[in-house]
């Protein structure tokens, strides 16, 4: 969009080789064409890449404005992210879907919308190591919780209701081997405030983890991931598989029904691991990667580059969710290290929902910059230092389509390829009777006698 005032528009995009893109618009509004940009783009890898823009005024002169530079990365990104798309009135919280979008075109596919299933809620799309062949979201319908599973090429509808409940799963982390996944457990809420600048707060009354093995087709928990008085979420998975990462706070109010909770603005997670051998099924001693006594701030939302090197992730104010913060920034941490920082491409407003490409080059993140109040999908270039670039937002064929577009973009999860089973063929499948996990007891692998489950605590 070039944002001046104009009869006539003209942009020339170049670069140190091959042949300019060269646009003329009668309308500020500029589209660029794909086929000429891929392969301008694909010549010059690494190198500057130039936006001249020209204007020509109501006088008929023609004004020149310094040209806008950018450089070309090395590295690509993956072809697909998927998305959940919601408004962002509580009064309208029960419209939403998973969307499918081609990052080499402006194509979007919906993956699963919940006008096809009662308007109940989908969430929490989950990938096996930036793959569609294996893949996870969960389903909050009249018929209780399911966890919606699509392997090979197929999809089925697994009852996620243990013999403890019917507690939603969410925030689902694949073993890096495919052999097991750990989820959330919890119980959100949404409130209101009267004085704040965003009058919306969502607090977690109480939340475990629990995990379940594939092959054995066992759910079960173990005391370092489910203790009584912790939250625990946000689970994510070290790049080899020998360490699971999570977000841990006390529980600090006595009524865990009570919303507001007494206290709840004093509500910060640490960053803790813990060690596990997936063959033996055995789990090591909690470890503090980061304490919020030393940041001062809430620590959450990990993940985990796929090359085992870094670690981002977001600090605010307190409690774990983010997206309600205007404070919540991301940070980078050096596994190696263990030192991090604050990124560059933070902004004024919330910034949360991130994920890793496939080969750990790039991040897309959800912001809320430019008004506060719509969540939009952001990237950025990271090089194999840590260091990251000026990020972009995700593009539209038509220039002003955030100026009216009125829904929020979360949990952008980049993808390698299209998801299988989508639209209708998926919601059929949500529509069918469920099996698997109702009738399979929850056990512990090793915690001691008398620790909780991951859904004991009369989670609703």
């Amino acid at each position: 969009m070039v944002e001046e005032d104009g009869s006539r528009y003209f942009v020339k995009i170049y670069s140190k080789q091959g042949i300019a893109v060269e646009i003329v618009s009668r309308s500020p509004k500029i589209v660029i064409p794909q086929r000429q940009w891929r392969a301008l783009l694909n010549v010059n890898k690494g190198e500057k890449l130039y936006f001249g823009v020209f204007v020509k005024e109501n006088n008929g002169r023609w004004k020149r404005f310094t040209p806008i530079s950018n450089t070309i990365a090395d590295d690509s990104i993956d072809k697909f992210i998927v998305y959940r798309k919601i408004y962002p009135l509580y009064s309208k919280w029960n419209e939403m879907g998973i969307y499918q979008r081609d990052l080499e075109s402006y194509e979007e596919s919906v993956v699963l919308h919940n006008k096809s299933f009662d308007y109940a809620c989908v969430n929490c799309h989950s990938f096996l190591n930036n793959k569609t062949e294996k893949m996870l979201m969960h389903v909050r319908s009249r018929n209780g919780p399911s966890m919606l599973l699509i392997e090979d090429g197929k999809a089925s509808n697994v009852n996620s209701q243990t013999q403890f409940g019917s507690a939603p799963m969410g925030h689902t982390a694949w073993h890096p081997s495919g052999r097991m996944i750990v989820f959330t457990i919890y119980r959100v809420r949404q409130f209101f405030h009267t004085v704040r600048s965003e009058v919306r707060d969502v607090v977690d009354l109480d939340s475990s983890m629990g995990y379940y093995v594939f092959e054995s087709e066992e759910l079960k928990s173990n005391a370092g991931i489910s203790r009584q008085d912790y939250l625990e979420t946000f689970p994510t998975w070290s790049a080899d598989g020998r360490y699971l990462y999570f977000c841990s706070a006390p529980i600090l109010w006595s009524d865990r029904n009570k919303v507001p909770p007494e206290r709840y603005e004093e509500s910060k997670y640490d960053l803790v691991r813990v060690s596990y051998d997936i063959e033996s099924d055995t789990w090591g001693q909690l470890e503090t990667v980061l304490s919020a006594k030393d940041t001062g701030l809430s620590i959450i939302q990990p993940r985990i580059s796929p090359d085992g090197k870094f670690l981002l992730f977001c600090m605010c104010e307190y409690s774990g969710f983010p997206a309600f913060q205007k404070n919540s920034d991301l940070y980078l941490m050096d596994l190696g290290t263990g030192q991090y920082e604050r990124l560059g491409c933070n902004s004024e407003e919330s910034e949360s929902w991130h994920s890793w490409s496939s080969n750990s080059r790039w991040i897309a993140f959800s912001s809320k910059r430019g008004g506060g109040l719509f969540s939009k999908v952001y990237f950025s270039y990271v090089d194999k230092d840590g260091k990251v670039y000026k990020p972009f937002v995700l593009s539209q064929k038509d220039a002003a389509f955030y100026d009216s577009f009125v829904k929020l973009y979360q949990l952008p999860e980049l993808v390698s390829s299209a998801i299988p089973v989508m639209g209708e063929g998926l919601a059929h499948v949500v529509r069918l009777p469920r099996e698997g996990l109702g009738q399979i007891a929850v056990t512990s692998a090793t915690a001691p006698a008398g620790s909780s489950g991951p859904c004991q605590r009369g989670v609703d």
